[in-house]
């Protein structure tokens, strides 16, 4: 089937087009993308030792391969491709670490309409990755996508494909145009083996889309990738508020997640140490009339004064605890006194400075992340 929206990308070249053979750049288009050779990332190369190791390999019982996939979740809901389990009962899962479980046809949850499966998995010990939050993705974005080994492409913009499942064809809509090297573009080819796996930003390293091989338009020399729709319904809807709420993202793809663990920062610094005789605090009636005020308003900003001693911080720290603790977790960012400064237009400066401050906390602690968070 022929793309209806091409337009909807930014106009540029695909890999392995050279001048002189009727490519983009010999018509007078933006120069193309080269072939780039697999990537081999050293184990200390931050944002990169992890890339292996959170890919899930699946194969039929027979050992043939049928894809990859990757942990959406705590729970290890594996997001995949639904051409990777399509017309299998059972389906054996393993790990960069040699970890495999086989899981059965009731363990899947297909969802053939948008390419995709969630398969519910146990024990495998990957971490989970962040999706992202973004309603589209820019074309021009460079993303890592593991195809004959992990390379980079570029992404051209959007168009609709047709899934090719066992039973029937579909439509999927907003699906990403990937230009990919020559080699590349063989991985992405059915049975090539890279349907399944995740494409990630190269700046923030969060899924923007999930491979497929099945696809098709009228660009065959494009890779596609499956979008994660925020306007999703059922399971998927669910994985995606999952993914946010507990699984960290940053700079363009910040998320709840990421919020919580750059304000976490402030109160951790914020709460005074407990010592082994540190008394229980005793609720006060009027502050906490006057928390629950603040909770059930539309105001950010709450000020707690008082003498020293008089208990404000205990106060501030059970709060955050609170917030951060209930059923829908809430961002709190703990400035005191000694954050504003003389100059200081409003708050906002304070809150750019403490957040800017959390960001170099956050991104030493694990070196997995991206170097600079955004």
């Amino acid at each position: 089937m022929a793309s209806r929206n091409r337009s909807r990308g930014v106009a540029g070249g695909t890999a392995g087009e050279r001048p002189g053979d009727g490519s983009r750049e010999a018509r007078g288009g933006l120069p193309a993308v080269r072939e780039a050779a697999p990537v081999e990332y050293p184990s200390d190369q931050a944002g990169c030792a992890s890339d292996d190791a959170s890919l899930i390999r699946f194969h039929d019982l027979a050992g043939r391969p049928r894809g990859t996939g990757f942990v959406a979740d705590h729970h290890g809901t594996v997001l995949t491709s639904h051409e990777a389990v399509d017309g299998l009962s059972r389906l054996v899962l393993s790990t960069a670490g040699d970890r495999r479980r086989v899981v059965a046809a009731a363990d899947v949850t297909p969802l053939p309409a948008l390419g995709l499966a969630l398969v519910r998995t146990g024990g495998l010990g990957v971490d989970p990755l962040p999706l992202t939050p973004r309603d589209r993705v820019e074309a021009g974005t460079y993303v890592r996508i593991a195809a004959g080994g992990w390379r980079e492409a570029r992404v051209l913009g959007t168009t609709d494909v047709t899934y090719a499942a066992t039973d029937r064809f579909h439509l999927v809509g907003d699906a990403l145009e990937l230009a990919v090297g020559t080699a590349g573009r063989d991985a992405l080819r059915l049975g090539g083996g890279a349907a399944g796996g995740p494409v990630l930003d190269a700046a923030t390293g969060a899924v923007l889309g999930v491979l497929g091989t099945a696809l098709s338009s009228g660009h065959s020399d494009v890779g596609f990738a499956l979008p994660l729709r925020r306007a999703a319904t059922g399971p998927l809807a669910g994985l995606l508020a999952e993914n946010a709420a507990t699984v960290p993202a940053y700079g363009a793809d910040l998320n709840l997640a990421g919020v919580l663990a750059l304000t976490a920062t402030s109160v951790r610094e914020g709460r005074p140490a407990a010592g082994p005789r540190t008394p229980e605090p005793v609720e006060r009636a009027g502050t906490a009339r006057e928390f629950a005020a603040f909770a059930a308003s539309r105001a950010h900003v709450l000020g707690l004064v008082g003498a020293p001693g008089s208990g404000r911080t205990t106060e501030l720290a059970a709060l955050a605890a609170r917030r951060a603790g209930g059923p829908e977790p809430a961002p709190t960012l703990w400035l005191r006194g000694a954050d504003l400064h003389g100059d200081d237009m409003s708050v906002a400066d304070a809150v750019r400075r403490t957040l800017a401050g959390a960001a170099r906390v956050v991104g030493a602690s694990d070196p997995s992340r991206p170097a600079r968070l955004g």
